[in-house]
């Protein structure tokens, strides 16, 4: 007897522009084309801003007679919607659809994958052969979070991107919660005697955040003429990033998730965080959800990150 295989559901933050979230979608539609020789149907939902929503994702996949997802939360870094938000929303479908199982993978991460995309890009904007000129100094610019732990994985990206990429010196910054912010990473990287700069943002696809990326990085250029800047592009939909997520499907059916705790500050007792240990956790709702009364407005800058519940699937490891 032939077992249908379980469904790939990859989870999306979600956001106001128009074309990021059809890059997500387009990017779900790659993911289905390459898992199909295997029977693996796949579904992507977004936690807010965009449909479809992750609930309607998953009532699809039941409907198509799925009782079993591993679920990828398509995202780089570990931070409030990763940790809290989705495992929170995947225990709310499991309660809307009895007996339904789920296993939930980890971010993407700076994996291999994802540097060598980050190296693509920045000899594309340098228009130049990857890991060539060491007289560029790379400002890798992330999302930005309250969370401490998501922040201290793009500084573990940018230092990984500085050891496999033959550039001068690869600094960080964030566009919104965080600091360092865009102007204040160019300005480091002039003050350490940058006059070729690569802002490099650290996200999937296009949105709100990184075309912000790009006017406040235009703006310190327009102040400072003996700076050469230029900005690249985001990692965007590509078949290697889509091999990638199939790794973290395959990862969560296998149990093999690998998730990092030792700094989760919903776990560990850290300085000046030590209010969210523990922190009692609620789903976040979509628009189409009843009852959703949530500000959307962290996408411009605020932010919501929640805890994480003591039972929720992201702590299912050991």
């Amino acid at each position: 007897m032939t077992t249908t295989p379980p469904a790939l559901l990859i989870a999306g933050h979600g956001t106001s522009d128009t074309d990021g979230a059809e890059q997500f979608r387009a990017f779900t539609e790659r993911v289905g084309k390459r898992l199909a020789p295997r029977g693996v149907t796949v579904g992507g939902g977004f936690i807010e801003l965009s449909p479809p929503p992750l609930g309607e994702a998953v009532a699809e996949l039941v409907a198509g007679g799925h009782r079993r997802l591993a679920a990828v939360p398509l995202m780089l870094v570990a931070a409030g919607h990763a940790k809290g938000d989705i495992p929170a929303a995947l225990a709310r479908e499991q309660l809307r659809h009895p007996g339904l199982a789920v296993s939930y993978g980890r971010p993407l991460g700076a994996h291999p994958t994802v540097l060598a995309l980050l190296r693509e890009r920045l000899a594309q904007a340098e228009a130049a052969p990857p890991d060539s000129d060491q007289s560029v100094t790379v400002l890798l610019v992330g999302r930005g979070s309250t969370d401490p732990d998501a922040n201290a994985d793009v500084a573990r990206a940018a230092r990984l991107l500085a050891e496999t990429a033959r550039v001068g010196g690869v600094e960080y910054a964030f566009v919104s919660l965080a600091s360092p912010g865009v102007p204040a990473g160019l300005d480091r990287c002039a003050a350490l005697g940058a006059r070729r700069i690569v802002v490099l943002p650290y996200f999937l696809f296009t949105g709100v955040l990184p075309r912000r990326v790009a006017e406040q990085a235009a703006a310190w250029a327009a102040g400072r003429p003996d700076v050469d800047v230029r900005c690249a592009d985001v990692l965007g939909d590509t078949d290697a990033l889509a091999d990638l997520v199939i790794e973290r499907y395959g990862e969560a059916l296998a149990g093999d998730i690998r998730m990092n705790c030792d700094s989760c500050v919903y776990r560990v007792s850290l300085p000046g965080f030590e209010d969210r240990v523990g922190a009692p956790q609620t789903p976040h709702h979509h628009p189409g959800d009843a009852g959703h009364s949530h500000d959307h407005s962290h996408e411009h800058g605020h932010s919501h990150d929640h805890g994480v519940l003591h039972a929720d699937i992201h702590h299912r490891h050991p």
